[in-house]
């Protein structure tokens, strides 16, 4: 029984002996996890965000806004051809004559002074009105030249094409502004144009002949559907059917020209 007794007491002594120990051990636990959230562990462990820099892209705006092909000077006073006594003064030189300094960042439609030289080799005589020596002051509106009114630039060229189709098609005309007119950009363009060209057929004189003689067929020879004229030719005008549908359709305008101009 003694040993017995000896033994319990030993077996009691080391569970308490364990148990003190994982007392101790939780408690440091516990402490270390308090220290490590407190403020100064918090902001001795704080790792700074990497940070990332956005680039602004780069401006789209042209560096110049000269032509670079406006250097004809064909139509413009050079040394060779102007005298002393008829030179012309620089405030007087059409646009196409001289080389601007325009500002690539003003606001369409808005007016403003802009400061111009002669082109090399082009005369003139310093003086005259906003000139200071040989440089002028114009003023222009801020647009580029293939954004001018119709009347600021003339086209050349046509395309045969069908003016009497809906929609009406378009075509690719050659444009240059006027001399006297300062836009940015070039001075010569492409421009897309609606066909409306015209090879010389009268609206009123068609109409007269298939009044007149629409039942021989002369309305349609005149228009050019000669194929359809001798139809008319040779059934009297469709037995007066025939004429009196084409007075209608040339009096509406919707027969027109064979090679698909408008009329005069």
């Amino acid at each position: 029984m003694v040993w017995c007794s000896n033994k319990s007491v030993t077996t009691l002594f080391f569970i308490l002996t364990f148990a003190a120990s994982g007392v101790r051990s939780s408690s440091s636990g516990d402490s270390d996890v308090r220290g490590k959230s407190s403020p100064e562990a918090l902001e001795a462990n704080q790792v700074d965000a990497p940070t990332t820099t956005v680039s602004k892209p780069a401006s789209c705006l042209p560096l110049n806004c000269t032509d670079p092909h406006n250097e004809s000077i064909d139509n413009c006073p050079t040394s060779g051809t102007s005298s002393s006594d008829t030179a012309v003064k620089c405030s007087d030189l059409p646009a196409d004559c001289l080389l601007c300094n325009f500002n690539c960042t003003c606001v369409y439609g808005e007016k403003l002074n802009v400061t111009c030289r002669p082109k090399p080799k082009v005369s003139c005589t310093p003086g005259g009105t906003g000139s200071i020596g040989h440089e002028v002051v114009k003023e222009m509106v801020c647009q580029y030249c293939y954004q001018t009114e119709e009347w600021q630039h003339f086209c050349t060229g046509y395309s045969k094409c069908n003016s009497v189709d809906t929609p009406r098609p378009l075509y690719t005309s050659n444009c240059t502004v006027g001399r006297d007119v300062v836009c940015l950009g070039r001075r010569n363009f492409l421009k897309r144009r609606e066909c409306n060209w015209t090879s010389g057929y009268h609206w009123s004189s068609a109409l007269f002949l298939s009044i007149t003689l629409g039942g021989f067929g002369a309305d349609r020879f005149y228009l050019g559907h000669w194929q359809e004229g001798i139809g008319k030719l040779f059934s009297f005008g469709g037995l007066g059917v025939w004429t009196i549908i084409d007075v209608i359709l040339i009096a509406i305008r919707y027969l027109g020209p064979a090679d698909g101009s408008l009329y005069v």
